[in-house]
């Protein structure tokens, strides 16, 4: 009775595993997609908002590259995975900000109308997007993260449209850069939290694992279990 128990609570979370590789393969390719068309319509208009949006998409993109990649792999892969992608997030960061630099110092013009289209396409790719992850929320924490980050990008859309009604109306630049600074300050500040959790649960899954082979017996076992519980909670802090 135990191991028929086992066996198919064994085959419900390969079940698990394989929809949500579905979700993560369908929501990978419309942010590839969404990350080529907005970088190439925010290059041509002029537009930080856009640029800044668009490697929000490639962002996601390797987010979710990267969770299906961790999907059957361990704590340690998992915290490797989320250092990477702190790591790119950081990079498209300040690529960002240093766009909005140069741009400032110069007289090109932003097209308010190619932001606004542009910005609802990738708003409808987002909500799609957003509806498919939604029952995959409580998983676990690589595709609650996974969420999460499909929940802020509905925000920045919105953001990229506002931009676009605030250059039409106003004539100007300004709204499209401060929304374009903004995103890129999201990144670097979501870069940094990220780093510095992948780190800890790293340096925490080594001290764990150097304890485990330091020692042999029962007596290894409590300060183990106490290490992982440790591990367990800083999750559940990432998750809140």
């Amino acid at each position: 009775m135990a191991d028929s128990c086992c066996e198919g609570k064994s085959d419900e979370l390969v079940g698990l595993r394989e929809k949500q590789a579905r979700v993560l393969w369908i929501v990978l390719a419309v942010n590839a997609v969404l990350f080529v068309a907005e970088f190439i319509v925010g290059w041509a208009a002029h537009s930080t908002a856009l640029l800044a949006d668009s490697l929000d998409m490639l962002g996601d993109a390797l987010v979710y590259a990267f969770s299906l990649w961790v999907l059957h792999r361990g704590t340690r892969w998992r915290a490797r995975a989320a250092l990477s992608k702190g790591l790119v997030q950081a990079a498209f960061g300040i690529f960002v900000l240093g766009q909005a630099a140069w741009k400032l110092g110069g007289s090109a013009e932003v097209d308010a109308s190619a932001m606004g289209v542009m910005g609802m396409l990738a708003l409808a790719g987002n909500s799609w997007c957003f509806y498919l992850l939604w029952s995959h929320r409580s998983d676990d924490l690589n595709m609650r993260s996974t969420w999460l980050c499909s929940r802020n990008d509905l925000v920045a859309n919105t953001a990229v449209l506002g931009a676009a009604a605030l250059v039409a109306l106003l004539n100007s630049k300004w709204p499209d850069v401060i929304v374009g600074v903004a995103i890129a300050a999201l990144f670097l500040r979501t870069a940094v939290t990220v780093i510095g959790e992948a780190r800890r649960e790293l340096a925490e899954h080594k001290r764990v694992s150097v304890g485990v082979q330091g020692c042999r017996g029962r007596a290894c076992l409590r300060p183990a279990v106490a290490a992982q519980d440790q591990v367990i909670r800083l999750r559940y802090r990432v998750e809140q």
